[in-house]
């Protein structure tokens, strides 16, 4: 064989594995043309569990107008909040729409999205309580929050060191039934959320004692870091729902303020 014919049997070979590799790699690309979201389902106004035993809230609105966006079939799941982030890991669903805080803690193992919204953390408490949120007010005291949240980790940093018992629950609702029976003396949580409870549930007990400082932050939907395609997806279609007015009529919804 020529060293001519060689080189062109080379090429042609090089060219075939470069197809093969081109086909493999398109075979495990996805399309998202359907994907999975999972929500906690206990966590009023954004994501709660109705009557009839379907999945409501902000962030249910939210996923599927993010799904119409992108023109996928979406299916959404309920998963209870201290397993959901190995869930995903694990593939059984592609995205979290939960209310989820962006942390750096976090964005060791997930990634997210742009943010959908933004809340402070507040602290609220008996109707006779000082309306006040200092380390030094709450010494002494027993203080619930809801486990593997932004919340639990402020008051473990800011309010355990200055002598305040923290106690931690699988639900925010669980932790506002315990305020509500006197079994807590206060309670930290999404500012949104829990003035949501107190207008509906707890207004013959409980008060505002103030917003955490300095605690405002961002929430987004998480993903599998590898899953960078479809974080962009998310991302327009977030910008696209922002844009043509849906999210503020989803918002409407649920708030009459801006949470954006």
């Amino acid at each position: 064989m020529s060293f001519k014919a060689n080189k062109i049997r080379t090429a042609i070979s090089a060219a075939l594995f470069a197809v093969g590799v081109l086909a493999a790699s398109g075979a495990d690309a996805k399309d998202w043309t359907e994907v999975r979201i999972a929500t906690e389902g206990a966590y009023p106004p954004f994501n709660f569990v109705d009557a009839n035993g379907q999945l409501q809230g902000f962030d249910v609105d939210i996923a599927n107008a993010l799904c119409e966006a992108m023109k996928a079939k979406c299916t959404l799941v309920a998963q209870d909040w201290d397993g959901i982030i190995p869930a995903l890991i694990a593939g059984k669903f592609d995205a979290i729409v939960a209310s989820m805080t962006i942390t750096e803690e976090r964005k060791k193992t997930i990634d997210f999205t742009d943010r959908y919204y933004r809340t402070p953390l507040a602290v609220i408490g008996p109707k006779d309580a000082a309306e006040d949120v200092s380390p030094e007010a709450l010494k002494g005291k027993v203080i619930g929050a809801q486990s593997s949240t932004t919340q639990a980790e402020y008051a473990e940093k800011n309010y355990v060191p200055g002598g305040a018992e923290l106690k931690l629950y699988p639900t925010q609702d669980e932790a506002n039934l315990d305020l509500a029976n006197s079994r807590l003396d206060a309670i930290i949580g999404d500012k949104f959320v829990i003035a949501e409870w107190i207008k509906k549930d707890g207004a013959e007990c409980c008060k505002f004692l103030g917003d955490a400082p300095g605690t405002t932050s961002d929430t987004g939907i998480a993903v599998r870091k590898e899953d960078t395609d479809l974080r962009d997806k998310l991302n327009a279609a977030i910008t696209e729902i922002r844009a043509n007015g849906t999210y503020d009529k989803i918002r409407a919804k649920y708030f009459d303020f801006d949470i954006y």
